[in-house]
């Protein structure tokens, strides 16, 4: 059996689009290893009617949803391999010896975080120390706060994160990602900047404490953020030969296409804001994409 499409990684993205092409008849198959990156996290937030919702509890009812339409399939396990006939028809090779044919495919396959090489970090990361502040600085909110940023991107993020609290020490782990005019304006403004290394963090049960320095000083904190280095979960985009964006993101237009015929992307994939809400709009998007082109191919 030749399906629709074929849907590789299930969190919001990929459920949502599920969701739109069971309900629009398509024969589907969603590929989901059961990883995702929001795993660490105990609570979403942000995602009107579900805000504060546990992960596994939205992927539960997500599912719960899609099993309504009997056209979508599901296999829990890895896609191993992607390729594409002279049909155009694509293969889809699973760890666990399947093969699926399809004429679309949706990537949905995310990105994967590298935490700094910080003493203990990711023993608060998403508890205390997250790296989505419209997702976690409400709960975090004037308290004292650190921001662990070895990027270019610090200086802005400080400034976001600053609408949540004022007390804010920005660590750059001995990296030298702020200008002098930049750390002037932020200690105008009451931001502490730390170039120091940092040592380790401390406190207890997941929850921040304080981070310590090389040069022996400390700050002295209730919780924080903390910029990853992201890159793309799988290397699909890559093997089919898709185009990027420059932020490393897989380019798409407003209908989740991408450079290469019949392969759509949806979700943190393209690097869109990382939320459950616009990954969800994104895969819905895709989906309508698909059923869009799939309509046309077969009414002419």
């Amino acid at each position: 059996m030749i399906l629709d499409c074929a849907i590789i990684g299930g969190g919001p993205a990929g459920l949502n689009a599920a969701l739109v092409l069971g309900r629009a008849r398509r024969k589907v198959v969603l590929i989901d290893s059961s990883s995702p990156r929001n795993a660490v996290t105990h609570e979403s937030h942000g995602f009107i009617t579900r805000d504060g919702v546990k992960p596994g509890d939205f992927r539960d009812s997500a599912h719960e949803d899609i099993r309504k339409y009997p056209s979508v399939l599901f296999n829990n396990t890895k896609v191993s391999h992607v390729e594409q006939d002279h049909n155009h028809h694509f293969r889809l090779t699973t760890e666990d010896g399947n093969c699926y044919y399809s004429r679309k495919i949706i990537l949905a396959t995310g990105l994967k975080e590298e935490l700094p090489a910080v003493n203990r970090i990711s023993e608060f990361y998403g508890k205390s120390l997250f790296s989505c502040p419209y997702c976690d600085g409400w709960e975090l909110r004037d308290l004292p706060l650190v921001l662990i940023a070895e990027s270019k991107a610090a200086y802005d993020k400080a400034k976001i994160v600053s609408n949540w609290s004022g007390q804010l020490t920005v660590c750059t782990n001995g990296r030298d990602v702020l200008s002098e005019e930049e750390k002037n304006t932020l200690n105008r403004k009451g931001i502490q900047v730390k170039e120091s290394p940092l040592t380790a963090l401390e406190g207890e049960a997941g929850q921040l404490q304080k981070v310590t320095f090389e040069d022996g000083t400390e700050a002295a904190c209730k919780g924080g953020f903390v910029i990853p280095k992201v890159e793309q979960a799988s290397s699909f985009g890559e093997e089919l030969g898709l185009e990027r964006t420059e932020n490393g993101g897989i380019k798409t237009d407003h209908m989740g296409r991408t450079s290469v015929k019949h392969v759509y992307a949806a979700g943190d994939t393209s690097q869109a804001i990382a939320q459950l809400i616009v990954a969800a709009a994104e895969g819905s998007k895709a989906a309508i994409g698909v059923n869009h082109d799939l309509t046309l191919e077969d009414f002419d």
